[in-house]
């Protein structure tokens, strides 16, 4: 069975979405708890920086980073960060990892961001765009308020996500906490950035070993291990999982 986004349900204008309030959650926080935990955060900073590193300084808008998994790195790395949550309980993690001033929060509609147009110069999304029934609305906001560029991450189907529908039950008894998502074909995000406007796609495969196998292993030394030569082989960039993409403005629009 292959994973595939389903067609997006009719939901009521006055229903917000609200998919980050789980990942902001001190649970899921602790889904990324020991020593693997740590690496898989290492390694998605180190990606989310990398994609950041032409717009130094920017001013960056972190939709649904509640998390607060890659606030604190940018943060540190000196980019003015505001975040947009569904809820003021999702600046909790925020405020208690974070120094007191050094982030902006708004509580909002993410699929409505209360933003002018353009007045960011990057808008990023981690951990939520697969969990978003109504996910292109969620991108033609973000691109409406981004300047310059759109960082995202996303389930892609090329991966061991190809199994999902198989899988799926053998990963909840595992994790027990871990929710549904949409994995998405090989460049189906791309082209609805590129409807917005935001073109030249960088991608950035992460994992090509599911999460859930290093969870249940524990050991960050085989995961870097088996990790580090899934890159060497080129397994990582062809399977690899989730995917992180940066689109850039196209001049003009």
């Amino acid at each position: 069975m292959i994973a595939l986004p389903t067609p997006e349900p009719e939901i009521p204008s006055y229903q917000l979405e609200d998919a980050d309030v789980e990942t902001s959650s001190e649970g899921y926080a602790r889904r990324f708890s020991g020593e693997v935990g740590r690496y898989f955060l290492e390694m998605q900073a180190a990606v989310a920086l990398e994609m950041l590193a032409p717009f130094p300084g920017a001013r960056v808008l972190d939709v649904g980073g509640g998390h607060a998994q890659l606030a604190g790195p940018l943060v540190e790395r000196g980019f003015d960060v505001t975040v947009a949550g569904s809820s003021e309980v999702c600046r909790e993690r925020l405020d208690r990892n974070l120094p007191p001033g050094s982030f902006q929060f708004r509580a909002c509609d993410l699929l409505d961001l209360p933003f002018e147009d353009r007045s960011f110069d990057v808008v990023i999304a981690f951990r939520l765009i697969a969990h978003v029934p109504r996910w292109r609305e969620l991108i033609a906001g973000m691109c409406r308020v981004a300047r310059k560029a759109v960082v995202l991450d996303y389930s892609d189907v090329r991966s061991f996500n190809f199994l999902y529908g198989v899988l799926f039950p053998w990963k909840k008894a595992l994790e027990g906490n871990t929710r549904t998502f949409f994995c998405f074909r090989s460049g189906e995000v791309a082209a609805e950035l590129a409807k917005h406007g935001f073109v030249r796609p960088l991608v950035r495969r992460q994992f090509f070993v599911p999460m859930v196998v290093h969870r249940k292993l524990r050991s960050a030394g085989f995961s870097r291990t088996v990790e580090g030569m899934s890159s060497t082989l080129g397994l990582t960039r062809a399977f690899g999982s989730p995917v992180v993409l940066r689109a850039e403005r196209k001049e003009g629009r």
